[in-house]
């Protein structure tokens, strides 16, 4: 791999979870890391803020940009990709992680939830990939990557929460569309999911303990995103990636350095068989 020293990678939601891991990834090999998220001022039950995890990544070897961002807002997004690029010179890599989730059914939905998934996870999804495409077009291996599952069209992923599905799967249609349109360009464009639940804060809120017990750690994802956005942009595009998969391919075999409880039965994320 030729790595990523010197790049600048445009994270969303970044302050904890796997948006933090991949961009503390990136940033062991040196990269200019734009760390965005709501979470500027410290909260008792969430860690993390852009500004804690841009300490780290300085610490880890990279370089740093925190901005306070809400990817609803189509117009603070492209004053944070001018900013990114006014600071790094560019950018080489989107990573859009950002994400609001909620497992319930049709009546239990409000629609301020349903708007706020649909803004988060689509809108963001197509708005951040917008303001940066000009920039990725204009360097060497430009990536975006979407944390979205494959397009499973079966009723299974829908019934119990249509609303979360749909915001999701509109992050992969983004996915798959854009890397068709995008692929003239040299600009790869595709998505990760994990192959088991990822122990993050929308697990601990939304699932029972158990599933966080037989979850992974979110450094999983955070290889699997490295060795993709390696990858020859002009080869690599239009895949929906699951983790172990990517990193079978690499090689790796001990997958229990990734598990929360090492031995436990670990359990399969949605969208996948």
């Amino acid at each position: 791999m030729s790595g990523l020293k010197g790049k600048t990678i445009f994270i969303t939601g970044a302050t904890r979870g796997i948006g933090r891991e991949i961009a503390l990834r990136c940033a062991r090999d040196g990269a200019n890391v734009v760390v965005t998220g709501k979470s500027a001022q410290p909260q008792p039950r969430l860690p993390g803020t852009v500004h804690s995890v841009a300490g780290e990544i300085e610490a880890a070897g990279g370089r740093a940009l925190a901005i306070q961002l809400d990817v609803r807002d189509a117009d603070a997004i492209a004053a944070a990709v001018n900013n990114a690029v006014d600071k790094f010179g560019g950018i080489d890599v989107l990573v859009n992680n950002a994400s609001a989730i909620s497992l319930t059914g049709t009546l239990e939905t409000p629609i301020r939830r349903l708007d706020l998934m649909l803004a988060v996870n689509l809108r963001g999804t197509f708005a951040c990939s917008q303001a940066c495409v000009p920039h990725l077009a204009r360097v060497a291996n430009p990536h975006i990557l979407n944390l979205s599952p494959p397009l499973n069209m079966q009723a299974r992923w829908f019934r119990d929460h249509t609303a979360y599905t749909m915001a999701k799967y509109g992050m992969s249609m983004c996915t798959l569309g854009m890397a068709e349109e995008f692929r003239a360009r040299g600009i790869a464009v595709n998505s990760l999911w994990p192959r088991t639940t990822i122990a993050t804060a929308a697990i601990e809120v939304n699932f029972p303990a158990a599933i966080l017990r037989a979850s992974r750690k979110p450094a999983i994802m955070a290889d699997a995103a490295y060795v993709i956005l390696n990858r020859d942009s002009r080869k690599a595009t239009g895949n929906f990636y699951v983790d172990e998969t990517v990193l079978r391919q690499e090689g790796v075999t001990n997958f229990d350095q990734y598990a929360v409880t090492p031995g436990t039965s670990l359990y399969t994320d949605l969208f996948l068989e």
